[in-house]
Order: C-alpha cells, then sequence, then structure tokens
C-alpha cells in the first residue's frame, strides 16, 4: 500500500524504505514503505512487523508499520525494569549482564526486539518472557501481567505494546547462555525465519515432513533444511513464489499422508494468504 493511501496525519507521517530480501530473517521480500512509530499513535489498519524474524513478506501485502528508535531503551525506574517494546534481544541481555539482574540470559538466543517477544511470549521451554513480566504499556495504558491471557508461545494481545515493566532479581548467571545455546543447536544457519509450522498435537512438524520424504527439498532457491525439517531455508536468492510453492507441497503431502494439515506458525504477510490476519483486523505482530 502506498503511503499516500493511509488515512492518518499525513504532515506526522515519517516512512522508512525497507528492503525485505535484506531485513527480513529468511531474506525474502519486496522493498517497501514502512510506517516508523515514534509515539503512541498508529495506524489502525497496518501490520506491526517488528524485526521480521518470523515473517514472510509478499508483494501485495498490508501497510506495514515498525515502532522507531524512540521505543529502545532499558531504564530503571521505582525498583522495575523498563524496556522499550523496540529494545534488541541482545541489548537487554548486555544489559541485565553489566548490572547482576537474573531471568533475561535466555533472550541471549531468540531473535528480534520485546515487542515481538511480549506479543508471542518468547521463550525456551520453561523460561519464558511473561515469566517475570509486571506490566506492559499500551496505547490507553499500562495492562498488569495477570490482566492479559497467556500461555505457551501466546498471548491475547492484539495491539501495539510500547514497553515491558520488569520484576528485578539479583544474580546473572553466565553458565545460563551456554545452556540455552545448546537448546537451540539443532536450528541451521542459513536465512530462516524460524519453526515454519506449528506442532500438531502430540506430533511434531518436523517428523511429519522428515516422514513425506520432504527433508532437504527444494523449489528454486528454497528449500526444508537438512538439519531440521521444519525450518524453511533461504539458500541465497530465494523468493517469496519459491517459498510459497514449498509450504503447499509440505501441506498438501502431510495432509494425503497423516490427514493433518499443518497450520504455518510463520506469519504470510500477502492479501492472498493472511486469513485471519486480515489488515483490517486489529494489529498483529511479527518478533
Amino acid at each position: 500500500m502506498e503511503p499516500s493511501k493511509m488515512v492518518h496525519n499525513e504532515k506526522r507521517a515519517s516512512f522508512k524504505r525497507i528492503d525485505f530480501s535484506k531485513f527480513s530473517s529468511i531474506r525474502v521480500g519486496p522493498l517497501a514503505d514502512v510506517y516508523m512509530i515514534d509515539s503512541f499513535d498508529y495506524p489502525e489498519d497496518a501490520y506491526l512487523i517488528g524485526s521480521a524474524n518470523n515473517l514472510l513478506v509478499g508483494p501485495q501485502h498490508p501497510l506495514l508499520m515498525k515502532l522507531s528508535k524512540a521505543f529502545d531503551y532499558i531504564k530503571i525506574k521505582d525498583g522495575k525494569l523498563c524496556i522499550g517494546a523496540a529494545t534488541p534481544g541482545g541489548k537487554i541481555v548486555s544489559f541485565c549482564r553489566k548490572h547482576n539482574i537474573a531471568n533475561f540470559e535466555f533472550i541471549a538466543h531468540l531473535p528480534g526486539t520485546l515487542g515481538g517477544m511480549l506479543q508471542m511470549n518468547a521463550g525456551l521451554k520453561e523460561y519464558e518472557i511473561f515469566n517475570h513480566l509486571h506490566s506492559i504499556r499500551f496505547k490507553e495504558g499500562y495492562r498488569l501481567r495477570d490482566e492479559i491471557k497467556y500461555g505457551y508461545r501466546k498471548t491475547d494481545i492484539d495491539e501495539v505494546a510500547f514497553e515491558g515493566v520488569f520484576e528485578i532479581a539479583e544474580g546473572f548467571d553466565i553458565s545460563k547462555i551456554e545452556m540455552f545455546r545448546q537448546m537451540r543447536s539443532n536450528q541451521p544457519h542459513d536465512p530462516s525465519a524460524g519453526s515454519f509450522f506449528k506442532n500438531p498435537p502430540g506430533d511434531h512438524a518436523g517428523r511429519l515432513i522428515e516422514a513425506v520424504g520432504l527433508k532437504g527439498h527444494k523449489i528454486g532457491n528454497m528449500a526444508f533444511s537438512e538439519m531440521h525439517a521444519n525450518f524453511m531455508v533461504n539458500l541465497g536468492g530465494g523468493t517469496f513464489d519459491e517459498a510459497i510453492a514449498l509450504m503447499q507441497l509440505a501441506q498438501q503431502k502431510v495432509y494425503e499422508h497423516f490427514g493433518l494439515w499443518l497450520e504455518n506458525e510463520v506469519a504470510i504477510i500477502d492479501s492472498r494468504f493472511m486469513g485471519d490476519n486480515d489488515p483490517s483486523k486489529p494489529p498483529r505482530s511479527g518478533l
């Protein structure tokens, strides 16, 4: 969508041109003008992209938006740790290490910024971002953690989160950094968007993809990784159409063999494939 079509205060609007073939973690996507949010006001019909770590952006995308550097900060206030939602995970871990703050070591091996972590309650096994959360700042103000529905890798957040406020405990544990690294050691190093499909109840998407002979299978320059079948990787110059073709092939074959439909964990940001991610609904968020 062209910026001129956005129903908003155009005098205040600020856009940044982003090349998603370089910016997104899967290295696929078009050049797009992205609305930069620098206050608590934002267009209601746009998709929040975060750091584009779990997104596949297509040529027919809706209006996109992203938090500006105004929300990249960390401070201690009234005995709580206040972190802007645009703050990258590496910066959070460095701050906690410097100030001997515990319970954030696992973030060292999570992609993206705090906003995306909050939206999906990101974590590694039992270590989750909501474990020590106090509240989140939204457009209308702060909501306490217990006022938000959340579970394993999910929340009911349907609006832009601007800040997370956390309880503080002493004792940064450097040994946990290596433990969390080992948890991620089976993941490929080629560009990807993380786990492509959700695990069906009682099973694993990677096992199903491998069982139908698609582990390592390529379409053009997109492939299911030889290391982990549920990671779709870009071997260099892969395209959106190749990724979609590979996704649909896996869904078709797994359904034919097992009667299970693989649901995307990666968000497909293209009007032809968005379904429940209809941009006319409240903004969804990428990591």
